[in-house]
Formats: C-alpha cells, structure tokens, sequence
C-alpha cells in the first residue's frame, strides 16, 4: 500500500501550520494516525484510520493556504463576471 498520499498530506499541514513535529504513523492494515512529536513526548492527535480518512481528517485541521492572486487573475474574473452579463436588444 503506497503511503504518499497520507504523507504529503502531512506536509501541507507541516507547512500550513510550521509545526515541524506532525508525522504520520502507518499500522498494519493501511491504516494511519497522527502524532505530534514535540520535546515534552510523542501526543497522538487522531485514532487510526483507513488512508482517506486520514487525508480527510489531515487537510480539515488547518485552513488552506490562501491562494496568490495576481493583477491578471483579478482582471480576467471581472471579464468574466461581464461577459456573463445578459444583453438587452437595446445594447445591439
């Protein structure tokens, strides 16, 4: 069972978070659950799961990291939202 997805997963929240201590911990099964690995001792953060839920559960703790959005993003939605627009016959 490839366990990259539930790795790098861990890695977004590592950096969403910068908390370098998130790992993740693979059981037999395919399952996985989540530690934080901090000086005061290893704290498990989540009961095993199946590889899905685990994602799942990962990318819920922290929000995302906002999107970067650049001058020509911004210009090519409001081009978006008029081009949207109905024309009247009137327009023609």
């Amino acid at each position: 069972m490839r366990s990259t997805k539930a790795i790098n997963a861990v890695e977004r929240l590592k950096t969403r978070s910068g908390n370098p201590h998130y790992a993740a911990v693979s059981l037999s099964g395919a399952l996985f659950y989540l530690v934080d690995r901090a000086a005061s001792g290893e704290q498990k953060l989540s009961a095993p799961q199946t590889m899905d839920d685990f994602v799942a559960f990962v990318n819920g703790l922290r929000p995302e990291k906002p999107r970067r959005v650049s001058k020509l993003d911004l210009a090519m939605d409001e081009q978006i939202k008029r081009s949207g627009k109905s024309r009247s016959p009137e327009d023609e």
